[in-house]
């Protein structure tokens, strides 16, 4: 027991150091949490407890730093609020396997285009807020607040690509902006896993305080280092989580 701990932990801390970056930290903490033979449900829901714990490190991070829209995210935040709590319904009444291969093809296209256009996400365009880019955003909140209730994986790297290419953001500003949304539907999922009493919390407890170790870590990182550093995480992130995904398809 003491040592699934110690590497669930040691998973968190690196989970959360990435995910504090470009997003994909799941692809770290959710198979270390299914490494201790628990159920689907109950990894999922004990990896949102000790994530959410990590993100409110992180998102506090950044809002020190001063590069978070508050101003636009207040028209965000409740769409992902709803997406996830019905996301999170709808993945207690079935499996979400069936979401794999639509997210591997996604996944995959986001992290070719990010390599192959050099500039993207290297400066920071974002000027003004229109109607017709508030509409899109709202639309990205909600969708991607639902897959984060539903199923999870990417969903941060999601974010981050949607916000570079509506509002024109730098991954800097893209990372600071897209860990509040994510934050919003990744409590909004804990709430309701707590509540079906599907999180394990002899495991969750101590993971979601590697977590938010390394949460702080990696948003340090990426404030200090900018987006010329965050870029090509993103995409050995992006690689890396549809590798991941192809591996536990073939594997299953």
């Amino acid at each position: 027991m003491i040592i699934k701990i110690l590497l669930i932990c040691l998973a968190g801390f690196l989970g959360a150091m990435v995910d504090a970056i470009v997003g994909g930290g799941g692809l770290i903490t959710i198979p270390a949490l299914f490494a201790t033979g628990m159920p689907s449900h109950l990894a999922l829901g004990t990896n949102k407890f000790a994530s959410s714990m990590g993100t409110i490190s992180s998102a506090y991070h950044y809002y020190k730093s001063g590069v978070v829209d508050l101003k636009l995210l207040k028209y965000f935040l409740p769409l992902s609020l709803v997406g996830s709590a019905v996301g999170v319904w709808a993945v207690l009444q079935m499996e979400a396997d069936f979401l794999k291969n639509l997210v591997i093809v996604m996944v995959l296209i986001i992290g070719v285009y990010t390599l192959v256009n050099k500039e993207l996400g290297l400066h920071h365009k974002f000027e003004s807020i229109s109607r017709k880019k508030i509409i899109l955003g709202m639309l990205l909140a909600v969708t991607l607040g639902f897959y984060d209730g539903f199923f999870g994986p990417g969903t941060g790297s999601f974010i981050i690509f949607g916000l570079i290419g509506i509002f024109g953001m730098d991954f800097k500003h893209a990372s600071a902006n897209a860990k509040f949304m994510n934050f919003t539907s990744n409590f909004t999922a804990l709430v309701l896993f707590l509540i079906n009493g599907k999180i394990y919390f002899v495991y969750g407890v101590p993971m979601a305080f590697s977590m938010m170790l390394g949460a702080k870590v990696g948003a340090s990182l990426a404030v200090n280092k900018g987006a010329k550093f965050i870029k090509p995480v993103f995409v050995l992130v992006s690689f890396a989580l549809v590798l991941k995904m192809v591996f536990d398809s073939f594997g299953g």
